[in-house]
């Protein structure tokens, strides 16, 4: 292994935060390379840059003290190809990037800029309808025109004014990401594509909340990855899994899978650990453990959609503290955001044929989770008519919503209808085969759990212990297959259990302990002896 230390001072470099360090980064990196690896250094100082293209077998080593600072001109960032909100096309490069390359190592506690307002600024230039394409973009409609005809509600896809992400790997192998700062990016912070072997350990991932698509790490395809004892506090999902979006990322067909994050901190962003959107290419076998989210939207999110297709399975999460989240844990199948808004099948409430595009979700097991203070809903599964969300467990989890009266909360997810909620409990709609095994969820208003069009519910030990007046604990509507065991309503409850709807059948309450004061369950247009107990 070459030790070999490339200092940049020594290739030109300034760290003065005014003189443009390109050429002088360049001629480091080639230096480096050419000696067959080592270590290019940055010592204290802010360097202010164009592009950095990595290369294999190099460590960029970013001291305490020391600042990368990327350039605003988009002209300082070359054409590359590159994965942007889920397609694969030309655009201009990350600002640190690196393709087909192996051995790739950043680390230090430095910190690396993207210096985003310029492009934030731009982009809410391009959503009001005030900024035209310019000749490079112009040139990325050419290379990626066998796209270009792809309806959707992104903001840039018509300009093709693709923002950057601050960093990308794309095609690489063992690489490690250690003990930097990554801050203030155009677009994602940090998005690694196809990538297999990777190691992120104790990295500060962080971004304004008003930043624009300002995703703090993107694990996108890739293989084989170890995230530990990381912190983010970004604009949009603070960790995110991907595969790639609709039908281009079903061509290319690469997974993500293979993933462990354990004993990481989110203190604010649309959600703590997300998988998708874009999941066309599946995700699957993800451990999340020992994980603290503060303040973020939602908690653990899933999400998707009739264009997305992918298969999202075998996903273990346990040992989370969430306080002041919206929603701890939201399972979406109806996203309602980067579609075509002419096609009208996608947000439809009909069951739709099952085609390739049809998303999946199974195999979901949550356990030992604790929320306080939660603002919308305790809990958002909504999976579609024609492909319900399957085998869910949730065991062991105390969920307390907000008391505070004047908390308005807000959407626990965006599904093709807007459901706000505030202080409320569970809401279930197509689930199949759903387990809940000592769940207790305190609502500020409302039941602990709603169920909407489901089967083969599994409820054992399911509590309430500040009951409200004329309010079930629980309410089943249109379910099939459901046994409800060692309920225990407490003083105060009037009525443990409703179940209504034409469609419901064979629901079973066994060896609950109930009040014999209270109405057990109450019966509302359900079929006669569809409900027993025992």
């Amino acid at each position: 292994m070459n030790t070999t230390v490339y200092n940049v001072l020594d290739y030109g470099a300034v760290g003065d935060g005014v003189t443009m360090n390109t050429e002088a980064i360049r001629r480091t990196l080639e230096a480096c390379a050419s000696a067959g690896g080592g270590t290019v250094w940055f010592p204290a100082g802010t360097y202010l840059t164009g592009a950095i293209h990595l290369k294999s077998d190099m460590t960029l080593h970013i001291d305490s003290g020391a600042k990368l600072l990327f350039s605003t001109n988009p002209d300082d960032y070359p054409t590359v190809l590159t994965r942007w909100s889920g397609y694969q096309v030309h655009g201009y490069s990350p600002l640190i990037y690196g393709i087909d390359l192996h051995h790739v190592t950043i680390q230090g506690g430095g910190i690396i800029d993207g210096q985003g307002p310029a492009w934030w600024l731009a982009y809410h230039e391009c959503k009001a309808g005030r900024r035209p394409s310019t000749e490079r973009e112009l040139e990325f409609m050419k290379l990626n025109r066998h796209l270009m005809e792809i309806k959707s509600n992104i903001v840039e896809w018509k300009t093709q004014f693709l923002r950057p992400a601050l960093f990308q790997l794309f095609r690489c192998s063992h690489v490690r990401i250690e003990g930097v700062t990554l801050q203030n990016s155009p677009f994602w912070n940090t998005h690694l594509v196809y990538c297999d072997d990777v190691t992120i350990h104790s990295v500060l991932f962080q971004n304004p909340s008003d930043t624009p698509n300002g995703d703090g790490l993107d694990i996108d395809s890739c293989r084989y990855v170890r995230i530990s004892d990381c912190q983010f506090d970004v604009g949009d999902d603070c960790l995110c899994l991907k595969s790639g979006i609709d039908e281009d990322g079903r061509r290319i067909g690469i997974p993500t899978e293979n993933v462990t994050v354990t004993n990481c901190t989110m203190r604010s962003g649309h959600g703590g650990v997300v998988l998708g959107s874009e999941t066309a290419g599946g995700i699957r076998h993800v451990v999340i453990s020992n994980c603290v989210f503060i303040g973020t939207d939602r908690g653990i999110r899933f999400k998707s959609n009739r264009a997305r297709g992918g298969t999202i399975e075998e996903v273990r999460i346990s040992n989370i503290f969430m306080k002041s989240v919206l929603c701890p844990f939201a399972i979406n199948a109806f996203y309602r955001y980067g579609v075509d808004p002419s096609n009208p099948s996608i947000s439809s409430p009909e069951p739709q044929p099952v085609t390739e595009s049809t998303p999946v979700f199974r195999s979901i097991h949550l356990s030992h989770i604790t929320a306080t203070d939660v603002l919308g809903a305790a809990g958002f599964l909504y999976g579609l008519p024609e492909s319900p969300i399957e085998n869910v467990v949730l065991d062991h989890v105390h969920i307390e919503m907000t008391s505070d009266p004047g908390e308005q909360g807000g959407e626990p997810d965006m599904v093709r209808e807007e459901l706000v909620m505030a202080g409320k409990g569970m809401y279930c709609n197509y689930v199949s085969g759903l387990q809940l095994n000592h769940v207790r969820i305190e609502t500020r208003e409302g039941a602990a759990l709603m169920v909407h069009n489901s089967d083969n519910l599994e409820i054992n030990g399911f509590r309430m212990q500040r009951p409200h007046a004329d309010t079930p604990v629980m309410v089943l509507n249109d379910t099939q297959d459901v046994t409800v065991m060692a309920g225990k309503a407490v003083s105060g409850t009037s009525t443990y259990a409703l179940v209504r709807g034409s469609k419901t059948s064979d629901v079973v309450f066994a060896g609950n302990l109930l009040d014999q004061a209270i109405q057990d369950v109450s019966l509302d247009g359900t079929a006669a002896g569809a409900v027993v107990i025992k």
